[in-house]
């Protein structure tokens, strides 16, 4: 018999999550463990720096990052540059919330 998944209030909420450290990330995980989906954006190379932050389980892997990245989904996307900008925005058009801990202005640039 398959079993349904409980209801969780932000089940129709779609977040768009930009930011990065702990307070983007952790925002992110409240909202997904809510129901929400959040997909993460990450750039190039290493990704979020919070996947490298704290004590190392395995060579690699930290504790924290499986806890904060978990019910997200992610992507890389370079929003220095005018394409990653321009994805961002199409990306933006399609969720309900973005949530982002960037300096004051730095998305308006």
């Amino acid at each position: 018999m398959a079993t349904q998944r409980p209801y969780r209030p932000l089940d129709d909420i779609r977040v768009l999550a930009l930011g990065a450290f702990l307070a983007d990330p952790f925002c992110g995980q409240l909202l997904a463990d809510f129901g929400a989906e959040v997909i993460k954006v990450e750039p190039p190379g290493k990704g979020d720096p919070m996947r490298e932050w704290g004590r190392h389980r395995v060579p690699g892997r930290t504790l924290w990052w499986p806890i904060l990245s978990r019910n997200k989904t992610s992507i890389t996307l370079d929003l220095r540059t005018p394409e990653g900008q321009e994805i961002a925005r199409e990306l933006a058009t399609q969720c309900d919330i973005m949530v982002e801990n960037f300096r004051p202005g730095t998305l308006e640039d």
